[in-house]
């Protein structure tokens, strides 16, 4: 057997290796996102994008091999995985992402030991992150201070952000910039003039658009703002300012997908975001940049310390019962629990398998600002006494493959985490009539937005859409959800006969990918004045002519892009 010494230093030194060869690939594909914008290459942009998801998986996996090799029966010696982590934590101190580092090799030791909870001895549980290890945060941007016009400013601040591409009107767009500036600032603080624009260095992309991340200034005042541009036909051109906490905080949502953006000090990166954002969760700032992994590290990290000031027990989330899955909850925490259900009720026929797929290819799939990103975790354990005895004998009567409760503990093998919204359905019955318009209009816009992005719910009653705490509705029931194009969309017969018409069954073939787009708003069980809203606005969703029209769309190869604001927030040239 050789010594202890030697093995640790050498298995740490192999999983610091591979983590950097993790992080040079990483920056490697994010740093070609300026290229494809430059380029308009949105195809090779979703490549990118693809292959970028897929690269944790494959370093740790390939790590583990290594190690198993290294290490050989001395694999899962524990007094060997705590000197590993010693030695780890030494090399990598002084990494500009140190958190990143240390969620990798959590990764690791997870994946050879199945750790059930947490053990401090071989994984690195800190709930303070130690952020004072980040810097000050100065590094990553650039201060703009106001010496004459808005308008020169904002100028100033563009310079350094010159693309291959030409702007197609630099100096219109910076004077439509400034007047949103100028005025949504007095607006907001009438008193105060703001002196300073501080700009993050690096460009954030997502599909067709490429995005300047800061913040106004004026004494202890701020304003967030986002530039969005856009290439088009034309040149490169600023397509809208954002300057609301909540239109900034809609474009790093949880339903949408990652951003590309090439950066050396995360942490900096997510302290600036958070300074305009305060109530969005670090969790969510991490994946909104790619860091997934690390998300859901900083998810459990928050849910234990919640847990630890709270005194509050989980309980079925409102809402109605899921056939597919159990949905718990903390009513003082704002995300929600699902476990997969042994067996599911009739009329669902998919299986387990099925299910979990689905929620793969919400993970891998352009979400549209209408898909909930379910964080997956594994081997959790809880104390009992924190569940309540309805929901423990649900658990331990219809989830065995996922949940095994014992006397003292509730151990989850398997689990979905997603931030907690209102069930549409709910959110109606308790809403005033201006609000539920608003809301159909918008489920209704929800449908169309994931239909551009090759997407079909499968399952449009209420209860699998929710509301936002920004008004918006997503989705969120997974287990029917299809791509459009393997859906086969088509005009309901028309009855023949009496008989035909009475039928209490189809009398005509149903294939088994067959979708009736004008049997959609029977179900939905809207009332009457939400029904002409439905039909209103967006009557062509229940046409089979709409749906084929997308899908050749789609199978010519058309790349569609769905923005993450209204057609109202922008800047009027189209």
């Amino acid at each position: 057997m050789r010594p202890l010494v030697f093995l640790a230093r050498t298995g740490a030194q192999t999983i610091q290796e591979a983590y950097e060869a993790y992080r040079r690939e990483f920056q490697r594909i994010t740093a070609q996102a300026r290229l494809r914008f430059e380029e308009r290459d949105w195809k090779g942009g979703q490549r990118d994008a693809a292959e970028r998801l897929a690269l944790y998986r494959r370093f740790v996996e390939n790590v583990v091999a290594e190690l198993e090799r290294i290490l050989g029966e001395q694999l899962k010696d524990a007094p060997t995985w705590r000197r590993m982590k010693a030695d780890f934590s030494e090399s990598i101190e002084g990494f500009p992402d140190v958190e990143l580092a240390e969620t990798f090799f959590n990764s690791v030791t997870r994946r050879v030991f199945a750790t059930v909870g947490v053990d401090p001895d071989i994984e690195f549980v800190d709930l303070d992150m130690r952020r004072d290890r980040y810097g000050p945060g100065s590094s990553i941007h650039r201060r703009h201070v106001r010496r004459g016009s808005t308008r020169a400013m904002v100028i100033e601040a563009l310079a350094p952000h010159a693309f291959a591409a030409p702007f197609r009107d630099l100096e219109g767009d910076a004077g439509r910039v400034a007047a949103e500036i100028d005025a949504t600032w007095a607006g907001a603080w009438n008193l105060r003039p703001f002196d300073s624009l501080d700009l993050i260095d690096a460009v954030f992309y997502r599909g067709s658009g490429a995005y300047l991340v800061g913040r106004l200034r004026g004494g202890d005042s701020i304003l967030p703002l986002v530039l969005v541009l856009l290439h088009t036909d034309e040149g490169i051109e600023v397509d809208a300012v954002l300057l609301t906490e909540r239109d900034v905080s809609i474009v790093f949502s949880f339903t949408r997908s990652h951003f590309l953006v090439a950066v050396e000090h995360p942490g900096d990166v997510i302290r600036f975001l958070h300074s305009i954002m305060p109530r969005k969760p670090l969790a969510e700032l991490y994946i909104s940049l790619g860091y997934s992994k690390h998300g859901k590290t900083e998810m459990y990290r928050d849910l234990l310390g919640h847990m630890q000031r709270s005194m509050d027990v989980f309980d079925h989330a409102r809402g109605e019962e899921g056939m597919v899955m159990i949905v718990f909850d903390l009513r003082s925490y704002d995300y929600v629990f699902k476990v997969i259900r042994d067996r599911f009720a009739a009329p669902k026929n998919n299986t387990r398998a099925d299910v979990e797929q689905r929620y793969r290819l919400v993970f891998q799939h352009d979400r549209a600002g209408r898909l909930i990103e379910a964080q997956e975790f594994e081997h959790l354990t809880f104390e009992r006494r924190r569940f309540s005895p309805v929901l423990i004998q649900e658990l331990a009567t219809n989830a065995t493959r996922s949940v095994v409760v014992d006397e003292q503990e509730v151990h989850i093998r398997h689990l979905y985490v997603e931030r907690r919204i209102q069930p549409l359905n709910l959110y109606l019955s308790e809403a005033s009539d201006g609000a539920a318009a608003r809301v159909v209009e918008d489920y209704c816009q929800a449908i169309r937005d994931l239909a551009m992005m090759n997407i079909f719910p499968g399952d449009l009653l209420l209860k699998n859409f929710g509301v936002t705490r920004h008004g918006r509705v997503a989705f969120y029931d997974y287990d029917e959800l299809s791509l459009v194009t393997e859906c086969v969309f088509r005009d309901l017969p028309q009855a023949q006969s009496s008989d035909e018409e009475l039928a209490a069954e189809p009398w005509f073939y149903v294939g088994e990918h067959d979708v009736f787009p004008e049997e959609f708003l029977p179900f939905l069980g809207l009332r009457p004045e939400l029904r002409r809203v439905f039909l209103e606005a967006h009557g062509e969703l229940l046409t089979a002519a709409f749906w084929r029209k997308l899908q050749e769309r789609h199978a010519a190869g058309e790349v569609l892009d769905v923005l993450p604001y209204p057609d109202a927030k922008r800047l009027g040239r189209r």
